[in-house]
């Protein structure tokens, strides 16, 4: 079973709960409708990993910042991409079909390190550099839906098994990749940086 550090803690994550469209302008980048309410998916602890691959011209990345269960609360940070193969996700939405063979895939869930948390939601926001520039920047108030009324719907009809990660959606700025990028996503409290954490592509 794939492992995410957390607290300087070995951790197996049952799951990654991801939520999607949850930023009006990532919305409107990929022309996608606006969700009459919570997109959400999974992907396998068989995604997890802690390296970047490169894994094909039309995977692209997605930064987001990512919350650590534990007792249905959180109780952890993390910045996590969610890889998504742009190609197979448009054939999928196309036919209605779901989205397993573009998101949940082997190495789609790039997580870095998780830190404690029990500070103010509402102060939290990320920023992903890729080869220094900064690619994607989002708050706690460009949210569609906020952490805790993700964890709500998530457990009206599943339940959170001790170190589930939940991935929050990503804002505007996705975008394919390169082998030899490198890749810094940060976490921030307001101005005090929580996480950072940093990949090269392979």
């Amino acid at each position: 079973m794939n492992k995410i550090t957390f607290n300087d803690t070995q951790v197996i994550p049952s799951k990654v709960i991801c939520i999607g469209r949850n930023y009006v302008e990532h919305i409107e980048e990929l022309g996608n409708e606006t969700p009459e309410s919570m997109v959400v998916f999974n992907k396998p602890n068989s995604a997890i990993t802690d390296t970047l691959d490169f894994i094909s011209e039309d995977t692209r990345f997605e930064g987001e910042i990512c919350f650590l269960i534990q007792n249905s609360e959180i109780a952890g940070i993390g910045f996590g991409l969610d890889l998504t193969k742009a190609g197979i996700q448009n054939k999928m939405k196309e036919k209605g079909l779901p989205w397993e063979r573009a998101k949940a895939f082997d190495g789609s869930a790039v997580l870095g390190e998780f830190v404690p948390f029990s500070g103010n939601l509402r102060e939290l926001r990320m920023e992903l550099w890729i080869n220094g520039r900064l690619a994607q920047f989002a708050d706690y108030a460009l949210m569609i839906y906020k952490p805790l009324e993700m964890l709500t719907e998530i457990e009206s009809f599943m339940s959170f098994e001790d170190g589930d990660i939940v991935m929050s959606g990503t804002p505007k700025g996705v975008g394919n990749y390169s082998i030899g990028d490198e890749f810094v996503g940060r976490v921030y409290e307001g101005e005090k940086r929580l996480v950072e954490s940093s990949w090269r592509v392979q």
